[in-house]
């Protein structure tokens, strides 16, 4: 008897050892706002739930989309929508998991509270320059933007706030992720930039309310707050991992994923798919007021 106990044993432990060695190894590519708003959490449940085990990478929205577009990542992170001609249709799919919102960042010792659409404007297009036209000290301003027209946030400021896909920023600060941008404006007074709530409410700076809205939970999810826009998941349609990769974006719709979404302050995109019909009409007032 003791010796068919050892041999059960024996094979529950190579069938343990088996199911571990198979355990498949995910790769993810993508900008380190949709990392903070909820992969990192995601990927931890996920692992807990299945043993599956998904490694991030940072690196901007572009490299993600371009990661699993020549299928070296099985999937990618991105905030921002697919762009004609950068990503053939066929490779991939862009999947929308999250509703973030562009947010105005400054130093956490900064007076100022609020700033207007017109002002944003104004500060984009280089006509601000000290924060005494902003209604505060007699300083220097210094802008932080993104570098080039397509990151998740460039792309995104573009065209929600002007409506221009190729509207020219200021070039004196300039740097080439967000996370760089934010440790500008967490160090430096006279700093001001933009980047995606789910990042900066992780660092040590100062949100702004944008036409005296904040970037609250349900002011995003009811659209009040204007400059929301979708966190997706861009899948590697020709990944041999496709089954998987499917699996995962359910785990992220889920109930126990969409728990994680909305404990990081980040809408789940379905239980607000309404603003995806109310964003028609909000690059529509873009134009309007851009113009």
């Amino acid at each position: 008897m003791s010796n068919a106990y050892h041999r059960l044993g024996l094979l529950a432990v190579l069938f343990l050892f088996s199911s571990v060695s198979n355990a498949i190894t995910l790769t993810w590519v993508g900008c380190g706002i949709t990392k903070k708003a909820f992969m990192q959490e995601l990927v931890v449940a996920y692992k807990k739930s299945t043993g599956i085990e998904i490694l991030l990478e940072g690196g901007g929205a572009t490299k993600g989309i371009k990661s699993a577009t020549e299928h070296t990542a099985d999937m990618g992170g991105s905030c921002r929508y697919r762009i004609k001609g950068e990503a053939p249709d066929s490779m991939i799919t862009f999947n929308p998991v999250a509703w973030d919102a562009l947010v105005v960042i400054v130093n956490k010792d900064n007076p100022i509270e609020s700033i207007s659409m017109e002002q944003l404007r104004s500060l984009y297009r280089g006509e601000i320059n000290n924060w005494q036209q902003l209604n505060e000290q007699d300083r220097s301003l210094a802008l932080a933007v993104r570098n080039g027209k397509i990151s998740g946030v460039g792309l995104t400021i573009r065209q929600l706030v002007f409506n221009d896909p190729d509207m020219d920023f200021p070039q004196n600060n300039v740097y080439k992720s967000s996370g760089p941008l934010e440790e500008a404006v967490e160090n430096n007074l006279n700093a001001i930039g933009m980047t995606g709530i789910s990042s900066a409410r992780k660092r040590n700076v100062k949100i702004l309310k944008l036409d005296n809205k904040e970037p609250s939970f349900d002011n995003i999810k009811s659209g009040n707050y204007l400059l929301y826009r979708p966190l997706y998941l861009v899948i590697d349609k020709q990944s041999e991992n496709v089954k998987e990769l499917e699996k995962f974006l359910g785990f992220a719709h889920s109930k126990a994923g969409r728990d994680i979404i909305r404990k990081n302050g980040v809408v789940p995109y379905l239980e607000a798919l309404a603003l995806s019909i109310k964003q028609q009409s909000q690059w529509k007032k873009a134009r309007n007021q851009a113009n």
